[in-house]
């Protein structure tokens, strides 16, 4: 694991879903190269450690630091310069599905400040690279199977060389298969020079041990780092 400055960072801290706790003393850290898993049941807090980390459910008891961003005390204006330096992607893709793929990939770099049409360009077809998905830049999302959808999502979430992709359930409606290929995507993209951090939520166990990563088990309102020999 890297000795560098962790990028995610929680300290004893209460996560909350609405109103109620539902992770009480959270200690977490993730530094650039970490491939990190939160698995646990339904309801026990492992989408809520997510949306806190994207500054989407408020931070109240213990600290928490995101990207140079301290999610106790940080500001609504701030909140989409501390998303820029993440890649979200989701499990039902969240695509626009009246524009073609690099009309989707427009989309998010002109509205983050991209405003040159030959980067744009440029950044598209690089991203689009990195996925295998270089050949469907004109295709509309409902003409790709769901593993091609799943790999466009996950080059919007490269566009704009984030420091962590925060994947939540990103093969949750995908068959093995197509899913294998997805996580073999991540793990490339984690394992690269610089290598991407990955913070992955999922209930698959199959997955996490086919593909190790550092887990993190939600269980009794404590999420904790599941030792290799456990």
């Amino acid at each position: 694991m890297s000795q560098s400055s962790p990028i995610i960072e929680f300290i004893d801290a209460t996560i909350l879903n609405g109103e109620s706790p539902v992770v009480y003393g959270l200690d977490m850290s993730v530094r650039p190269g970490d491939f990190v898993y939160i698995v646990g049941k339904v309801g026990s807090g492992k989408t809520s450690i997510i949306r806190t980390i994207i500054a989407e459910n408020p931070l109240t008891k213990g600290s928490g630091f995101a990207c140079g961003y301290n999610l106790k005390t940080i500001k609504n204006k701030e909140i989409p310069l501390l998303r820029r330096k993440m890649g979200i992607v989701f499990q039902d893709f969240q695509l626009l599905m009246d524009r073609s793929v690099k009309a989707n990939l427009e989309f998010v770099l002109k509205s983050t400040g991209w405003k040159d049409a030959a980067a744009i360009s440029a950044r598209i077809a690089k991203v689009l690279e990195d996925v295998g998905m270089e050949t469907k830049a004109h295709k509309m999302p409902y003409q790709l199977s769901g593993g091609e959808q799943q790999r466009v999502a996950i080059a919007r979430a490269l566009l704009n060389d984030p420091e962590v992709i925060i994947a939540d359930e990103p093969t949750g409606n995908l068959d093995r298969d197509t899913a294998d290929g997805i996580m073999k995507l991540l793990t490339r993209i984690n394992g690269e020079e610089n290598g991407t951090a990955v913070i992955m939520v999922t209930h698959n166990n199959s997955i996490v041990d086919r593909y190790p990563g550092r887990v993190f088990v939600c269980r009794d309102e404590k999420c904790t780092e599941q030792k290799a020999e456990e």
